[in-house]
């Protein structure tokens, strides 16, 4: 069973995204918002013609796609002068873009090709607000502010912001997909937002004035790695042809397609490129075709391989640990202590952390992180059944003339089986729903619709990834409790 279980690992890195060699594939990177998913796509299709193209898209935030970029799990991905100078950078007042290249270079980092518009951070409230600029905002404590999680601990987000303007609000973190909705609802008052996003006309909002000139440029360029033009010279050209192409009014109008006619990324891309101007009353694709289309077949392979490499991986992991916990009274709350600590840290720090440390994104990080949460059911289950065989059994084993390991192998854990294996059935359903985690950093799987949901606010998207997600969390249960009453009636023959 171990040897199966390294040659599965060994399969899995090899067909992890990011395992093949960079002379052979341009990989993308994207964040997980709606305007990077789209210049992704456009990079992807843009260099598909002269090489093998990826596109690795929403993976998280900014401290995510970076460290996969340094990494070389990607090899460039689209991003914003003042987030380079303000939050990579963190130097404390915005410099010129030499100097950015000069700070880069050691990180073996480039930045180039400005796509031709700017997309800073502002805040945003509803129409009939009365009022207008940043500086307003102090005088009103009792505004709530819902702004996205990565802005409240950006450098160049809430912190520097507040302390600027003296703004005495605590601001609530919200995903950026759903802001627009929840000012709508009036259930917060103060958004961050993008200044191309399509929803500020459709939701008629007022974008406060940055009266005191907080917010530096963003103008959207490429960061890459410093060896992708000499590494890939053909993607690299066709990606400088891109420079100063992308106009305000084109990204924006981008930006509606996706979120407001719920056209798919790619789609968007490809007509851009191919200079097709948007088509109105575009036909939306409903919860059936978005559920069993657009590549469910290869989801589910990916996320079944992610939950079966996932509990095989903790299975050899969690029985030792499990029967060393039993055996050995001593270690037994060290042991059970380290598992229950694993599943205790939140799964996007850890895949964050992973990500330097295994020097790759995609199935590999992923495979860890879910192996250290299934640890504990497995451990914990293989201990108590363990102890739960009566020590008048496994005397007789003994007085019968068998070694502790034989008695161990041939009694014990056979009695203990039932027990142990409700422990691995609690860790395989778990599995299936954080497994949609693994989205964040490019394992694919059903996670990959539930990111794409949120960031458009999406519901039928989401549910097309949180419904076959859950359909396969029962089938788990069901085939384990199968599996538990063929055991429980071998028993009794």
């Amino acid at each position: 069973m171990l040897r199966f279980a390294l040659l599965l690992l060994v399969w899995s890195a090899c067909c992890a995204p990011g395992a093949s060699s960079a002379d052979e594939v341009l990989k993308v990177g994207s964040k997980r918002f709606t305007e990077s998913y789209i210049l992704g796509e456009i990079l992807t299709q843009t260099a598909a013609p002269v090489a093998r193209a990826e596109h690795r898209q929403g993976l998280g935030n900014t401290a995510i796609v970076l460290s996969a970029l340094r990494s070389g799990a990607i090899d460039v991905y689209p991003e914003y002068l003042g987030t380079i100078d303000l939050e990579i950078l963190k130097n404390p007042k915005p410099t010129s873009i030499e100097a950015m290249r000069e700070a880069l270079r050691p990180l073996g980092l480039g930045v180039g090709v400005p796509l031709g518009f700017s997309n800073g951070y502002a805040l945003a409230m509803r129409g009939d607000a009365g009022i207008k600029t940043l500086s307003e905002l102090a005088a009103k404590p009792a505004l709530k502010l819902g702004l996205s999680h990565e802005f409240i601990g950006r450098g160049d987000g809430w912190p520097g912001l507040a302390a600027r303007y003296g703004l005495p609000q605590t601001p609530r973190g919200i995903d950026h997909g759903i802001a627009y909705e929840a000012l709508q609802q009036k259930q917060v008052d103060v958004i961050d937002i993008y200044s191309t996003d399509a929803k500020i006309r459709q939701y008629g909002l007022r974008v406060l004035d940055d009266d005191r000139h907080y917010f530096p440029r963003y103008d959207a360029v490429l960061l890459y790695r410093l060896d992708l033009p000499q590494r890939a010279p053909q993607a690299w050209r066709v990606l400088q042809g891109l420079e100063g192409r992308i106009t305000t009014d084109a990204m924006i109008a981008m930006n509606a397609q996706a979120e407001l006619d719920r056209k798919p990324f790619a789609a968007i891309a490809h007509d851009w490129l191919a200079g097709v101007s948007s088509q109105k009353g575009t036909q939306r694709d409903g919860l059936l075709q978005k559920t069993f289309g657009n590549g469910f077949a290869q989801l589910a392979r990916q996320h079944l391989m992610l939950v079966l490499s996932a509990v095989l991986l903790g299975c050899v992991a969690g029985v030792p640990l499990g029967v060393l916990a039993a055996l050995a009274p001593r270690l037994r709350q060290p042991v059970l202590a380290v598992a229950g600590m694993l599943q205790t840290v939140p799964s996007l720090a850890l895949l964050a952390i992973l990500i330097p440390l295994l020097g790759r994104i995609g199935m590999v990080p992923a495979l860890v992180a879910l192996c250290a949460y299934a640890l504990l059911p497995i451990v914990r289950n293989t201990c108590t059944g363990l102890l739960q065989v009566p020590p008048g059994l496994r005397n007789a084993a003994l007085a019968l003339g068998l070694s502790r390991r034989q008695a161990l192998l041939k009694v014990e854990l056979p009695l203990a089986a039932p027990v142990i294996l409700a422990g691995v059935k609690t860790a395989a359903v778990m599995s299936v729903g954080t497994a949609t985690i693994a989205a964040f950093i490019g394992a694919g799987g059903f996670g990959e619709r539930i990111t794409t949901g949120l960031a458009l606010n999406d519901n039928d998207m989401l549910l097309a990834g949180a419904i076959p997600a859950a359909l396969l969390a029962l089938l788990t249960q069901a085939g384990f409790e199968f599996v538990e009453r063929v055991v429980a009636r071998r028993r009794l023959q």
